[in-house]
């Protein structure tokens, strides 16, 4: 019997009781959940050729004979293991972490072909964290493009692979839930091609017509969601009194800093909204340190000013006690008894019960939290304010959740992704925009660089200097763990954090955080960054929004050239938050001028919008194949800038598809789902 995208992942071949508990901890449990498994990228296989001794830092494939016996040093945590090798002209080392069973692998004498890129280091040209292929198997990797996908624990890129094609092979038709007429109209493929097409690619212009329609299906069930969600509901009568009072005055005369222009108008814009005949629906972007707490804060406080109650919901635990405590300190200054309640996942259950309590009687004017706030057990009294702090973290039905605790409230949601107006419009819908485009006169700009990985001793002299002097740093990588499809030293958190450990003095504290921990363990670390107890905290992109510590001063970014110009960004958004002048370090670990050419972009801007047009303009669909995707909205497959073309296709066919929705079963199932699904962080 052929399978079906339903089917669940154990009826794939191959995919046994063990296999299947694996892949479903990996959000793959249905055959349909393992074909949206796309690859991360795609790598071409060239001809081994001699190494090219002046070509450090990218990708060669040689055929070399080792000259000794594979030698195992370094330490229990950070075993490495190094052999000395010839192509026959060039002599050279090969230099592997936390890979010791390699040791039974390669033989002196014996001829293999490596795949990595070369350094120079102490020991002298060294290739680190090769690929070893056999002449038979490297010839197999020739015939076409060839997926790599994002390993997770046990399940590997190559089991990832070896699963997808078992599936194919017993797979039957697949669900066309596209109108035929919207299918053609748009030149697209059909799923089933499109979905073979992405992850068993022969040439680059069969991935980008896949990819196409990957990532239209992606931008329409999107846009149907939030089209349906405002069709449901209809803007609404303002029913809430907003009225000003002179607690709003005592409040801004007790900034300690004068509010810019463009907060000034923005914070205009907001307080017509909350005193005109119909609701707030409104989206502030602006860059990052433009000013949008501030902004969020006086809101609220105008909502605790007549009596009702306002909620604003952060992305992260330790940034929505850091906005609880910047709240409470705002209003003890102005002397006014706005009640502020805090409201985390983390939080012990009596403690959360309280606070429950506290909500419901109206004994807490404003309430900050994370998406718990958004839990059924959670009943206000007279919710007239909805706030989300970095909007884009969260799924649609979650705003929609959390505006359903009120009668109708009030909503404003900020973003510090700059989007351009045009494509903010289709994507927000009816939400009005406001634009903070003005820094605060104390920001110092700061300082980028961009390097390549023979600075990275020097960086680490630059951090010591920094944490010397009092000041903590950022090191971000793009990956959590080595394992034996990397191809770079350096490039994940684990590994980075042991050799900076090893590189600066015993009093630097260095720690690691990413996605994969518990969030007890995420929270604790990022509590101890914040409060300075943590000198050096080497993360993924998992800080991206998450934390605000003023006194950070570096950002030092691994592998730069692997993620999108919006994403670098917006990491380089967590420094210069503090009065100290802060720097950036983006290091090209590539050496493609093309790609130094694009990270040229940051190191000449701080200002997000010019670099998103740079971004756009400079960007095509052949980016695909290297370039993470900026994370705008967490799209999985999309980028709203180098697929704006596309974005502006699903819109229209949005336009036409939305009244008919209702006699399209297929389609209204898909966005069904798809905004369920965007329920999660």
């Amino acid at each position: 019997m052929a399978l079906t995208e339903f089917d669940p992942i154990q009826a794939v071949k191959g995919v046994g009781e063990v296999s299947a508990a694996a892949f479903q901890k990996i959000g793959v449990e249905r055959v349909g959940d393992l074909l949206m498994h796309l690859p991360l990228r795609y790598d071409f296989f060239d001809a081994p050729a001699p190494l090219d001794p002046e070509k450090t830092g990218v990708l060669q494939a040689v055929e070399a004979r080792l000259l000794t016996a594979p030698k195992l040093a370094g330490t229990r945590r950070l075993p490495v293991l190094s052999v000395r090798a010839t192509d026959g002209t060039t002599d050279f080392n090969l230099t592997w972490f936390r890979m010791p069973y390699l040791k039974q692998k390669l033989k002196k004498g014996e001829a293999y072909i490596f795949r990595g890129r070369l350094v120079r280091n102490r020991y002298g040209l060294t290739m680190e964290q090769a690929a070893i292929y056999s002449e038979q198997e490297y010839t197999a990797l020739q015939s076409g493009l060839q997926p790599v996908y994002a390993a997770v624990g046990s399940v590997t890129s190559g089991r990832i692979r070896k699963a997808i094609a078992a599936a194919f092979e017993d797979l039957g038709e697949l669900e066309e839930y596209l109108p035929a007429h919207i299918v053609a109209a748009n030149g697209l493929t059909d799923r089933r091609s499109a979905l073979h097409g992405m992850h068993f690619p022969v040439t680059a212009e069969r991935v980008i017509e896949a990819r196409r329609r990957m990532v239209f299906d992606e931008f329409l069930l999107f846009i149907l969601s939030v089209r349906s969600l405002e069709r449901e509901k209809e803007k609404t009568r303002n029913h809430f009194d907003f009225s000003a009072h002179g607690g709003m005055d005592r409040l801004l005369a007790s900034l300690p800093y004068e509010l810019t222009g463009a907060q000034r108008r923005v914070y205009a814009d907001v307080m017509r909204d909350l005193t005109s005949d119909r609701l707030m629906n409104r989206l502030v972007q602006g860059d990052v340190g433009s000013g949008k707490t501030i902004l969020a804060l006086l809101a609220l406080a105008r909502a605790a000013d007549n009596g009702l109650q306002g909620a604003l919901m952060a992305p992260t635990e330790v940034l929505a006690k850091q906005h609880y405590d910047g709240a409470v300190a705002l209003f003890e200054r102005a002397g006014l008894p706005y009640r502020v309640e805090l409201v985390t996942g983390s939080m012990k259950a009596a403690d959360k019960k309280k606070a429950y309590a506290r909500i419901a009687a109206h004994e807490a004017d404003i309430v900050i939290g994370t998406h718990a706030l958004i839990q059924e057990k959670i009943v206000y009294d007279e919710l007239a304010l909805v706030i989300t702090d970095e909007q884009h973290r969260f799924g649609v039905r979650q705003r929609e959740n959390l505006s359903g605790k009120g009668r109708d409230p009030h909503i404003l949601v900020m973003s510090a992704t700059p989007i351009p107006r045009t494509m903010a419009i289709i994507l927000y819908g009816d939400l009005d925009i406001s634009v903070l485009d003005e820094l605060p006169k104390n920001r110092i700009p700061i300082k980028n660089a961009v390097v390549g990985p023979a600075y990275r001793p020097k960086a680490y002299a630059f951090i010591q200097k920094q944490v010397r002097e009092g000041h903590q740093a950022y090191v971000i990588c793009p990956k959590v763990e080595a394992d034996e499809e990397s191809e770079t030293a350096g490039e994940n958190v684990v590994d980075t954090c042991e050799t900076l450990r090893q590189a600066l003095p015993p009093g630097v504290t260095v720690e690691y955080l990413h996605g994969r921990m518990r969030p007890a363990q995420k929270n604790d670390i990022m509590e101890r960054f914040a409060a300075g107890a943590v000198d050096v905290l080497v993360s993924t992109t998992v800080v991206e929004v998450g934390v605000d510590v003023p006194n950070a001063t570096v950002m030092m970014i691994e592998n730069a050239e692997s993620f999108g110009l919006a994403q670098l960004h917006q990491l380089r958004g967590r420094v210069g938050r503090g009065g100290a002048q802060s720097y950036c370090i983006f290091v090209n670990a590539s050496g493609d001028p093309e790609k130094q050419e694009r990270l040229n972009i940051l190191s000449g801007s701080n200002d997000g919008f010019a670099i998103a047009a740079a971004d756009l303009k400079m960007r095509g669909p052949g980016d695909v194949f290297g370039i993470r995707q900026s994370g705008i909205l967490s799209f999985r497959i999309g980028d709203v800038f180098t697929d704006s073309e596309v974005l502006s296709a699903a819109s229209e066919a949005a336009k036409e598809l939305l009244p008919q929705l209702d006699a399209l079963p297929a389609l209204r199932g898909r966005v069904r789902q798809n905004s369920i699904e965007r329920l999660s962080l």
